[in-house]
C-alpha cells in the first residue's frame, strides 16, 4: 500500500514519508489500515520490534487531529516520553503541536489542552484523569505503546485501569494498543473491542540461535562459525560483528556484570578504532564525566574511549541518553545493558548477545530462568532497517544439554500470556481510592461494573476473587479515614472519598503510604516535647509511645477495627527488602551538625525515615553487616525516629525499618552537601540511583506537607526537609539554591565569598560573583540574569576570588551567619544533582 493511498490523512503526510524514503507500507501497516486505524476503529497491532509500529500510531494520530480531534501517545516509561516527543515533532511543519508530561503528579497539565498530540507516561495520565484535566475529554484517540507490559506487576495495572477510565470518560474513544508479540494478543483485542493485526513479519531476516563451542546454530538448522578458541564467547562474537562493520548489544543480568563485560570488550572494541572515531570518542568521554563526579561517571567514560559502554538504572538520565545516541549513530561499538535497555528505547544492532538468561530472584530461591517475552525482546533489537542486512540474536551455552535447553526455552517457544496483575492488593489499594474520589463509581455495584471493563475481568471466571479483594480493600480504606460506606435503600453500599481521600488520591500516593505518613506526624505531635528535651540531652525522657493505628488512634484508646494493624506494620509485612549494594564505614556528616537543642521538630532524619518507610520509596537493601551499624544508629538516634522502634525480634518489621534508616541516611548525606561521588560509593550505589531517590523524596515530603496542613500539624520542618532534599544544601543555602542554574556547589561557593542571599547576589560585586563561580563568565550572566540583575553583563569583569573560602566575619550579608563550611568537592563546578529546575 502506498501512503498516498491512506484514507483520512493531513495533506502533506504522504509527501513527507516519501521524502523519508517511505515508498510502500510494511504489511502490517498496511493491515492496520485496512482494518481502520486511520478511520477512527480500535486496533492492537502485536508485531515485532522494528517492524513499523511506531507508524500505525502516527497514522492513527494524525488522522484524528484531521478530524478535528486530539491524541495522546502513552508510553512506559519517561526516557521513551522524551524520544518520542522528538521523533512526533517533525510533524510541526504540517501545523501539528506536540507536548510531553511525564512528571508532577498533582498538575492538571491545562498547558497540553492547546496540543494537538500529548506524549505522557501511564502514570502521568492516571494523575491527570485524577486531577481533573479539562481536556482528557476532549481526546479522540489514545496509543498504548507497549501495551503488554499490563503483564507487569508495578506498572500494569496503572496502564489498565488508565485505559479503562479514558473509554469511561470519552465513549467514542479510539484506541490503538501496540505490542510485542505475545501469546494472547487475542484476549487484549477482546477487552479493548478491537481489531488484531497479529504478525511476525519484520523487514530484515531475524535469524535466532544459540553459540556453542566454535559456531552459531541458527533454528533453522544453518550454522556460522565464530571460534572461540583459548576467547570467552562473547569476546569473539563482538570481534565478529565489529569485523563486519556491526555493532553489538550485550544483556547481562546485572549492574556489576555490565560494568565489568564493558570493560573486558573495550579491549576488543579498541583494536578497531579509526582514527576519527578515537577523537569523537574522547569527546564525548568527556561529556560524560561532566554530569556527575562520580566513579561510575569516571568508569564509564574509561570504557567510552575505547568504543564500548554499559547501560543500566544506576546510570544518571543524561548518562543514558548519551550512550543510546552514541550507539544508535554507531559510535559507541558495543554496549553492555541490563534487560531495562529493551523495553522499548530505540537501540537496534547487528548483533544481540544474551549472555545471561537468569536472574537472581529471593522468591524464588535463587536464579530463575528469565521469560520467553523478556527474552524476545531482547533479540528484538537484533537488526536495523536500511542499514543491516539482517539481524542476528544469540544466547550462550557452555555444554551441549544447555545448548538444547536455550532452542527449547526460547528459541523455539512462544512467548507467554499476558495477565492482568490488578487484583493484587497493593495495586487496588490505590486504583479503587482514585476510582471513587475521581467519580468514576458511587456504590459498591458501581465499582464492580468500571472494574469489569478491566483486562483482569476479562480474563477471570473467577468474579468472586475480585469482589474479595474489592471489599478486602475497601476495609482499609474505610478504617484508615480515606472513605466512608453507607448502606442505601436499595441494600447498596454507597462510597464517598473523604478529604483525606481525595488528596491522597490528588497526590498520586498509594494510601498505604499516606497512612504511614499520617501516622508518623501524628507521633511527632503527640511526642514533640518530650524528644525535644530526649534531643537536648535529656536522657531520662524514653522515646516509647503508645502503639498507633494507621488512623492516629492510640491502641490504648480501644479502636474498633482492631483487625488493622498500623500502617508501619503492614508496610514491612507488604513489601520486601530492596536490591542495593555496599555500605559504608563512616556515616558521620561531612559538614558538622546543628546545635541539638536549636533543631527543628521533627528533624530532616525523621522525616526522611517516615517517607522511606513508605511502599512508595524503593529501600536500599541491607547488605552483610549493615544490619548491626544501623542497629546502633537506630538507637543513638531513636529519638529522631517518628514512631517506636520495632523490637529487634520481629525480623522482618526490625529489617525494614533499618532498610528506610539506610535510605534516609544517603537522603541526609545529600542534603548535608556530602559530595555525590562519596555518597554512591558509600551506599554502593550510581547517580541514577541518588537521583531517584531524591526526585522520590521530594515528590512524598511534598505530599507531606500537603498531609500535614490538612490534618492541623505544623508543616514547617516538612517543608524545609523537602527543601533541602530538593537542592541538596543546608537550611542556610535554601535561598541561593532556589535560583536556576545555581545548584548546591555554587550556592557553597557564592556563600563562601560572602553571598548569603538573592538579595546579595542581586547586590555583589561582579568580580566577586565571577571569582566565587571559577570565573565561568556565560555561567554568571545566566544566575544574575535568573536572580533578577538588571544589568548581568560580564563584559570586561574581572574574577575577585579573594573572598572564596576566606571569607570573614564582617562580610555582608542578610542572613548574618558567622559560620562558613569549605565545599566538600574536588573543584568541579557542575551543579550536580540539585538542578532539578
Amino acid at each position: 500500500m502506498n501512503p498516498a493511498d491512506v484514507p483520512g490523512l493531513p495533506d502533506g503526510v504522504a509527501d513527507r514519508l516519501r521524502d523519508e524514503g517511505i515508498e510502500e507500507l510494511y504489511p502490517p501497516q498496511a493491515e492496520a489500515v485496512e482494518k481502520g486505524v486511520t478511520t477512527g476503529e480500535n486496533v492492537v497491532a502485536a508485531v515485532p520490534t522494528a517492524s513499523g509500529k511506531t507508524l500505525v500510531a502516527e497514522l492513527a494520530m494524525l488522522s484524528s487531529v484531521q478530524r478535528g480531534g486530539k491524541a495522546l501517545y502513552i508510553v512506559p516509561l519517561r526516557a521513551l516520553a522524551s524520544e518520542k516527543k522528538r521523533e512526533f515533532e517533525r510533524w510541526g511543519a504540517l501545523g501539528v503541536d506536540v507536548g510531553v508530561s511525564t512528571g508532577n503528579y498533582e498538575s492538571s497539565g491545562e498547558w497540553l489542552a492547546s496540543r494537538d498530540v500529548i506524549v505522557a507516561t501511564s502514570e502521568k495520565v492516571d494523575s491527570l484523569v485524577r486531577n481533573d484535566a479539562p481536556w482528557v475529554d476532549q481526546l479522540t484517540c489514545v496509543v498504548a505503546d507497549e501495551v503488554h507490559l499490563v503483564d507487569d506487576r508495578n506498572r500494569g495495572p496503572t496502564l489498565e485501569v488508565t485505559l479503562a477510565k479514558l473509554r469511561r470518560i470519552n465513549p467514542g474513544l479510539q484506541v490503538v494498543a501496540l505490542s510485542a508479540t505475545v501469546g494472547n494478543a487475542d484476549e487484549i483485542a477482546d477487552w479493548l473491542d478491537a481489531a488484531l493485526v497479529d504478525s511476525d513479519w519484520r523487514p530484515i531476516d531475524l535469524r535466532t540461535g544459540v553459540h556453542y563451542g566454535n559456531a552459531i546454530t541458527f533454528a533453522d538448522g544453518s550454522q556460522r562459525e565464530v571460534p572461540a578458541e583459548g576467547k570467552r564467547q562473547t569476546p569473539a562474537l563482538v570481534a565478529d560483528t565489529l569485523d563486519e562493520g556491526g555493532s553489538t548489544l550485550v544483556f547481562v543480568n546485572s549492574r556489576r556484570n555490565a560494568e565489568a563485560a564493558a570493560r573486558r570488550l573495550s579491549g576488543v572494541t579498541e583494536k578497531r578504532l579509526t582514527g576519527d572515531e578515537r577523537a569523537a570518542l574522547r569527546e564525548l568521554a568527556d561529556e560524560i564525566e561532566s554530569v556527575s563526579d562520580t566513579e561510575t561517571s569516571t568508569d564509564l567514560a574509561r570504557v567510552v574511549r575505547k568504543g564500548a559502554a554499559f547501560h543500566h538504572a544506576g546510570l544518571a538520565a543524561e548518562h543514558r541518553t548519551l550512550i543510546e545516541d552514541a550507539f544508535r549513530d554507531r559510535l559507541v561499538k558495543c554496549v553492555c545493558a541490563t534487560p531495562t535497555l529493551a523495553a522499548g528505547v530505540n537501540t537496534p544492532s547487528r548483533r544481540v548477545i544474551v549472555r545471561d538468561w537468569q536472574r537472581y530472584d529471593g522468591s524464588y530461591g535463587g536464579m530463575k530462568p528469565l521469560d520467553v517475552l523478556e527474552v524476545h525482546q531482547m533479540m528484538g533489537r537484533a537488526g536495523r532497517p536500511g542499514l543491516d542486512p539482517y539481524g542476528e540474536a544469540v544466547l550462550l551455552a557452555s555444554d551441549y544439554d544447555t545448548r538444547d535447553e536455550l532452542f527449547e526455552r526460547y528459541v523455539w517457544a512462544d512467548p507467554e500470556p499476558v495477565r492482568s496483575k490488578l487484583a493484587a492488593e497493593p495495586a487496588m489499594r490505590t486504583h479503587l481510592l482514585a476510582t471513587v474520589a475521581s467519580g468514576f463509581a458511587h456504590t459498591r455495584s458501581g465499582l464492580l461494573q468500571f472494574l469489569d471493563r478491566t483486562l483482569y475481568a476479562t480474563q477471570t471466571d473467577d468474579s468472586d476473587r475480585l469482589e474479595q479483594v474489592t471489599d478486602t480493600v475497601l476495609d482499609y480504606l474505610a478504617a484508615n479515614d480515606f472513605l466512608t460506606r453507607e448502606r442505601d435503600d436499595e441494600g447498596d453500599v454507597r462510597l464517598k472519598a473523604t478529604d483525606l481521600g481525595h488528596t491522597v488520591s490528588r497526590l498520586y500516593l498509594d494510601p498505604m503510604s499516606a497512612a504511614e505518613i499520617v501516622d508518623g506526624l501524628a507521633w511527632a505531635d503527640e511526642h514533640e516535647a518530650e524528644m525535644r528535651r530526649k534531643l537536648a540531652g535529656d536522657a531520662g525522657v524514653s522515646a516509647d509511645g503508645p502503639a498507633r493505628t494507621s488512623t492516629g488512634v492510640s491502641a490504648a484508646d480501644g479502636d474498633a477495627n482492631t483487625e488493622f494493624q498500623p500502617a508501619s506494620d503492614l508496610v514491612a509485612a507488604d513489601g520486601d527488602a530492596r536490591p542495593g549494594d555496599d555500605h559504608a564505614d563512616d556515616h558521620g556528616t561531612e559538614n558538622g551538625e546543628a546545635d541539638e537543642s536549636e533543631r527543628t521538630y521533627p528533624t530532616p532524619l525523621g522525616l526522611y525515615h517516615l517517607v522511606c518507610r513508605t511502599p512508595d520509596m524503593y529501600q536500599l537493601y541491607l547488605k552483610s553487616g549493615d544490619r548491626e551499624t544501623y542497629t546502633e544508629e537506630c538507637y543513638e538516634r531513636e529519638a529522631e525516629l517518628l514512631g517506636r522502634t520495632p523490637s529487634e525480634y520481629a525480623d522482618s518489621d526490625f529489617e525494614a525499618w533499618l532498610s528506610a534508616l539506610k535510605t534516609a541516611r544517603l537522603l541526609e548525606d545529600w542534603a548535608n552537601e556530602v559530595d555525590e561521588d562519596r555518597i554512591t560509593e558509600r551506599y554502593g550505589v550510581g547517580p541514577g540511583d541518588v537521583r531517584g531517590k531524591v526526585e522520590t523524596a521530594e515528590w512524598l515530603l511534598g505530599a507531606a506537607e500537603r498531609i500535614a496542613g490538612d490534618r492541623g500539624f505544623d508543616a514547617v520542618a516538612v517543608r524545609e526537609a523537602k527543601k533541602r532534599v530538593e537542592y541538596g544544601v543546608r537550611e542556610e543555602l535554601l535561598d541561593l539554591a532556589g535560583v536556576r542554574n545555581v545548584g548546591r556547589k555554587r550556592a557553597r561557593r557564592l556563600y563562601e565569598a560572602g553571598i548569603e542571599t538573592r538579595a546579595d547576589l542581586r547586590a555583589a560585586d561582579k568580580g566577586r560573583v565571577l571569582g566565587a563561580l571559577r570565573g565561568r563568565r556565560k555561567t554568571a550572566e545566566t544566575i544574575l540574569e535568573n536572580v533578577g540583575r538588571q544589568d548581568p553583563s560580564m563584559a570586561d569583569v574581572s574574577p575577585d576570588e579573594s573572598g572564596d573560602g576566606s571569607v570573614s566575619e564582617s562580610t555582608t550579608g542578610s542572613s548574618g551567619s558567622s559560620q562558613r563550611r569549605r565545599d566538600d568537592g574536588d573543584g568541579s563546578d557542575q551543579a550536580s544533582l540539585g538542578d532539578f529546575g
